[in-house]
């Protein structure tokens, strides 16, 4: 009778333990080991990476509503309409009052002179980005630059009007006076609107000049005047990033130097900043853009103070004298590098200097007289061959030499593999380089198949900074690509590896970051908006369990003895958080079957229950879209632990996070 119990308590104990065997399939035996930790998880090891690619800063990021308010595109009038009488299309350069060009400025060249001959005729509406977006009962602040010339202009009436010509809300201003003055107003919307204009007419005749012409959300990001769109930043806010890395990407390089980004250009007053058409304006045939510009509005003050405000420590990226090699691969020669170099030094003191400096005077007098304790600048983006390895060692003397605490990124080229990945590689290597920007954008296939790609690695060489990665669903630059659940599951299993290998990885970043629905020349992108709603995709979600579960140590998690690198499809890492006292456990299961985990932990003793975050479909096609943001996003429940045992059924094609209290 004896024997009969113990073996009806050895069936239960299978029950609870392995039901798999009961059914003949495979329940895999994971042991945590928390006694040890094998590194620190860096706080840089989960952040963003921006550029302004897909419209994300003019017409995204940056709430500026009006597009060209300055008129200083190539074609000066491009963004506005025409005045009733001479309108024909958008963006002719002709028909509305004349382009005056002035000397001495060379950010500020134009501005529109208005000639009223017949008031009831006479209106300039502004189209925005794509349009602009209105809601009903926020207030939008007008502002414009004017000086009246000859006549009796009275009055400068600013509508936000629909796409069929209806009145949402408007303001009227009084232009006094021949001397240039800012004049501000603020708009109440009477109703949303996606497709809103803001249209400009005149009471009385005559002649008025006018330049900076600008409309902005009053509810901005931590409302500061002329700031940052609020629901964009709260995506980002809410990824907690480690880093911010700015500016790009290949709009650093530029397709040729003269077009490449220059920081000292994006900083002081607004209208002082020298516009820039932006490199991916007719990149691709897919998506010609070519009223894409740079106003740097958000420039390099602003990107300082949005990584202060995510928490995220800045990472500014600069030229290293090597315009895209995609494009013209035009060199600045090795005796002429000397002013990029300089920018480099110019920006540390910027960023960190004493307000007794030149440099740091400026970031005082913009309103921030506190450093902004920069640590990281990176040299070139995607640079490759023996021409960059030649202009990154300059850099690297004189900044180690003058701010031997900066940590420097150098590049290893736009490619995990191949001959110029190997080369960089090598010559970074040789250097005693601090830590290499690596960037793939490959299938999802590679991503499952790469999981190990840094087990390998020499740990006396180059820290790793995964610095661009995106699963590719079609090809990469291919218009077709989506952010499916494909993609986003395949990253999630791909990062176990980066977290597993965190001694050596310590910084990471998905990209490109944002994209207009309306305005994207790249896909695919982590958060997608319109002019009225953002949301995130599968692959933000992903990104974000990430970050919110990234612990403070690495801990070990093997089955039989070996790491869970995707034998049976199934893909794992642990950390530990030393300030909640909690053990992360991250599982990415990719086939097409549920599989049965048993995790036992060495060294502690963990609480008998678990938090656990979901992400799950057999939809591998599935994407998230406006009309359903979350449809591929974390479902949290509760999973109970026996006997220090967690139990857990994985679903098919799912990403699982489990918090559990030591």
């Amino acid at each position: 009778m004896k024997s009969i119990w113990n073996l009806i308590a050895f069936i239960l104990l299978l029950a609870v333990y392995s039901p798999n065997l009961l059914t003949g399939q495979t329940t895999h035996q994971l042991m945590v080991d928390v006694s040890q930790s094998k590194a620190k998880i860096q706080p840089t090891m989960y952040g963003v990476f921006f550029e302004d690619i897909n419209f994300a800063a003019d017409g995204g990021l940056y709430a500026e509503m009006v597009k060209n308010r300055s008129f200083e595109f190539t074609l000066p009038k491009m963004g506005w309409l025409q005045p009733k009488s001479d309108r024909h299309s958008l963006n002719l350069n002709s028909g509305m009052g004349t382009i005056i060009k002035t000397e001495g400025n060379p950010a500020n060249r134009n501005y529109l002179s208005v000639q009223v001959n017949n008031p009831e005729g006479y209106e300039l509406i502004n189209e925005g980005f794509r349009a602009m977006g209105i809601k009903a009962n926020a207030k939008y602040d007008v502002s414009f630059h004017a000086a009246q010339q000859e006549g009796n202009i009275t009055g400068v009436r600013f509508q936000l009007v629909t796409k069929d010509g209806k009145v949402i809300g408007e303001t009227m201003v009084s232009p006094k006076g021949s001397e240039w003055k800012v004049y501000e107003a603020v708009i109440t919307a009477t109703e949303t609107a996606e497709k809103a204009h803001l249209k400009i007419t005149f009471d009385g005749k005559g002649t008025i000049d006018m330049d900076m012409i600008s409309l902005f959300p009053q509810d901005t990001w931590k409302g500061r005047k002329k700031g940052l769109r609020k629901d964009l930043v709260q995506l980002l806010y809410d990824l907690k990033p480690g880093f911010l890395r700015f500016p790009g990407g290949c709009i650093v390089e530029g397709r040729t130097l003269a077009r490449r980004y220059q920081w000292k250009k994006t900083v002081g007053p607004i209208e002082e900043r020298e516009l820039l058409v932006n490199r991916w304006n007719t990149e691709f045939a897919h998506r010609l853009t070519p009223d894409y510009y740079q106003s740097f509005g958000l420039g390099f003050f602003e990107y300082f103070q949005l990584s202060e405000d995510l928490g995220a420590e800045p990472m500014p990226i600069l030229s290293c004298g090597m315009a895209c090699q995609f494009n013209t691969g035009e060199l600045v020669p090795m005796e002429e590098l000397d002013p990029y170099v300089q920018d480099a030094l110019d920006l540390i003191e910027f960023a960190n200097g004493d307000v007794s400096t030149g440099w740091g005077k400026l970031r005082a007098d913009m309103g921030h007289p506190e450093p902004f304790n920069m640590k990281y600048i990176g040299i070139g983006n995607e640079q490759w061959g023996p021409e960059y390895i030649k202009r990154y060692k300059v850099f690297e003397k004189a900044i180690k030499e003058k701010y031997p605490e900066i940590v420097i990124i150098s590049g290893s080229g736009p490619f995990p593999d191949g001959e110029h990945f190997e080369f960089g590689m090598e010559e970074l290597v040789k250097i005693d380089a601090e830590i290499v920007d690596e960037h793939y954008y490959r299938p999802p296939e590679w991503f499952r198949e790469n999981a190990t790609r840094y087990d390998s690695y020499d740990r006396n060489g180059p820290k790793i900074f995964a610095g661009e990665y995106a699963a590719q669903s079609v090809a990469i630059a291919s218009p077709d690509n989506k952010n499916n659940w494909n993609c986003a599951l395949s990253e999630a299993a791909y990062m176990t590896g980066l977290e597993r290998n965190a001694d050596l990885v310590v910084m990471t970043s998905y990209a490109p970051l944002m994209a207009h629905a309306e305005g994207w020349q790249w896909t695919p992108d982590m958060i997608w908006f319109n002019n009225l709603e953002s949301y995130g995709t599968a692959n933000y979600y992903v990104q974000k369990m990430y970050s919110n579960n990234a612990g403070t140590d690495l801990l070990s998690i093997t089955q039989n003895g070996k790491a869970v690198t995707g034998e049976q499809q199934l893909f794992a890492s642990a950390v530990k958080d030393a300030n909640t006292n909690e053990l992360i456990i991250k599982v990415a299961n990719t086939s097409d079957k549920e599989q049965m985990i048993n995790v036992s932990v060495k060294g502690d003793k963990p609480s008998g229950k678990a938090k656990v975050f979901t992400m799950a479909t057999d939809d591998m096609e599935a994407v998230n879209s406006f009309e359903m943001p979350k449809k591929i996003s974390p479902k949290e429940s509760t999973a109970e632990l026996k006997r220090g045992v967690l139990a857990a059924t994985v679903p098919s094609h799912a990403f699982v996070v489990y918090r559990i209290k030591l």
